[in-house]
């Protein structure tokens, strides 16, 4: 099987429409029905019904997924073995949205450096849906991500449970003008719900950001208060550059790995996820 098709058809199902692959795919519509047609051809079976909301899978579609995804890992990891660099044993690719690179997965690279320099690291930053999208295919051998999808054959393991602090970099300790310089950061739904209920305390932003990173940088050069990771404002507390608003609700921000349910023959990858687990600990 063309390990094209495979991929197409794993993106249909995905994006439930041929258009919407072939855009993903940057390839045309006609050659997205090419390739499943083919494929249908091979398999002696119809995988999709298309009608005017999209594709849906028929009963062979859906039994044929689980082989598709295991077609598509396998050649990646494949790719992956054989591009091993000269003097080591292994090659494992992780995945991390950019607010949990720092310091998170910073402190991973270091640890396998130290603990594990016979290992090739391949390191991806991403958005969740990209992310997911790395690891269904292959691309990915591990993601750590803040909100994970849940996916057939794959294994969530929660890594840490880290809070959200409300801090400044004013000082100031006039009410008015502390909420006229609040930025709102956003970390996502459930921040978004658990932050509805508490946007009282901190009034209406006129500001807001998507990356942590970026607005931390912001409040720091123009002053200001906002929510983030308590590891990555502590040392800008220690040395007086931000304050905590005290007695403003906090907030829990989970980091989770996510990573195939079948890794047997790759021990890199659970060196992997030990190094994760031992730089949290």
């Amino acid at each position: 099987m063309d390990i094209d098709r495979a991929r197409t058809f794993l993106e249909i199902v995905h994006s439930g429409s041929f258009l919407r692959a072939a855009e993903r795919l940057h390839v045309t519509q006609t050659t997205v029905s090419a390739r499943v047609r083919t494929l249908e051809d091979e398999l002696g079976r119809q995988l999709f019904v298309r009608n005017r909301n999209g594709a849906h899978l028929t009963p062979a579609g859906r039994e044929f997924v689980r082989f598709a995804q295991s077609f598509v890992q396998i050649w990646e990891r494949a790719r992956h073995q054989l591009a091993i660099p000269l003097g080591r044993t292994g090659v494992v690719a992780v995945g991390g949205e950019l607010s949990l690179w720092n310091p998170l997965l910073l402190d991973w690279l270091v640890w396998m450096k130290k603990a594990k320099p016979e290992i090739a690291i391949h390191a991806h930053v991403g958005v969740p849906d990209q992310l997911i999208d790395q690891l269904r295919t292959g691309v990915l051998d591990i993601a750590v991500l803040y909100a994970p999808k849940l996916l057939p054959g794959f294994r969530v393991e929660l890594l840490q449970e880290e809070q959200l602090v409300l801090v400044r970099a004013d000082g100031s300790e006039n009410a008015g003008e502390e909420k006229k310089s609040y930025v709102y950061v956003d970390w996502g739904p459930l921040f978004a719900a658990q932050h509805e209920a508490s946007s009282a305390a901190v009034g209406e932003s006129g500001l807001l950001i998507g990356l942590g990173p970026l607005a931390l940088s912001y409040i720091l050069r123009a002053g200001g208060m906002g929510y983030f990771r308590r590891s990555s404002v502590a040392s800008h507390i220690a040395n007086g550059e931000l304050e905590l608003v005290e007695g403003a609700p906090e907030f829990t921000y989970p980091a989770y790995a996510v990573y195939p349910e079948n890794n047997d023959g790759r021990p890199d990858v659970q060196d992997a996820l030990d190094g994760l687990k031992e730089v949290v600990g």
